[in-house]
């Protein structure tokens, strides 16, 4: 059985519910699955004032952590086309298993959340996607396989480069049925795929 970590990033609740869908996605296909967040750097009195969501459930990761798990999908929302600073403070830590190449060969993904459908929801993929490249991760997208991005009946978020959601600019819109399935399908493929590596 393959260990997933769903690590994310999540200032008012989008992202986060983006993770929950992926770790049901995972969890389809048999993985044993834990969802983790990485630690707040705003002070608290700034978090407060801008109504971030603060209860949210997941426990808080440690970088030693990551070294244990078969596949590790990180997602947090973008900030003006680049991973939230947040996660990339959290990432900026790994050096260590950097060194020892202790995620080498290990299976990634990337999940984002953009306040506007054209907010940069790819390139904050990559900037994700690049870190797990420099780790030696080996990186499963959303294929075309989800066909609901390909619909023209709704505005939706997702790509191939990962699962997303369109927030709106004042958070007002939550993750769609499609969004949420995207997100569940790629967390299956990546767990699928981790339990294929891992029997080899």
């Amino acid at each position: 059985m393959a260990k997933v970590l769903v690590l994310y990033y999540s200032s008012y609740g989008h992202v986060e519910t983006l993770a929950n869908a992926v770790a049901d996605g995972a969890r389809s296909a048999g993985a044993d699955v834990d969802i983790k967040r990485v630690p707040e750097t705003a002070p608290l009195d700034v978090a407060k004032a801008a109504h971030f969501k603060l209860d949210q459930v997941a426990p808080v990761a440690t970088i030693d952590q990551l070294a244990n798990y078969d596949a590790i999908i990180v997602g947090c929302p973008t900030r003006f086309g680049r991973l939230a600073s947040q996660m990339a403070s959290f990432l900026d830590q790994a050096g260590g298993l950097w060194m020892r190449g202790a995620l080498n060969g290990k299976v990634g993904g990337a999940f984002t959340s953009t306040a506007a459908q054209h907010g940069g929801q790819e390139v904050t993929l990559f900037s994700i996607i690049t870190n797990l490249l420099h780790f030696g991760m080996t990186i499963v997208g959303l294929p075309y396989s989800h066909q609901g991005m390909m619909t023209l009946d709704e505005i939706v978020g997702g790509s191939p480069y990962g699962a997303s959601t369109i927030a709106g600019s004042a958070g007002q819109r939550q993750p769609s049925a499609i969004e949420l399935a995207g997100a569940q399908h790629q967390g299956m493929l990546i767990a699928q795929t981790a339990q294929k590596l891992a029997a080899k």
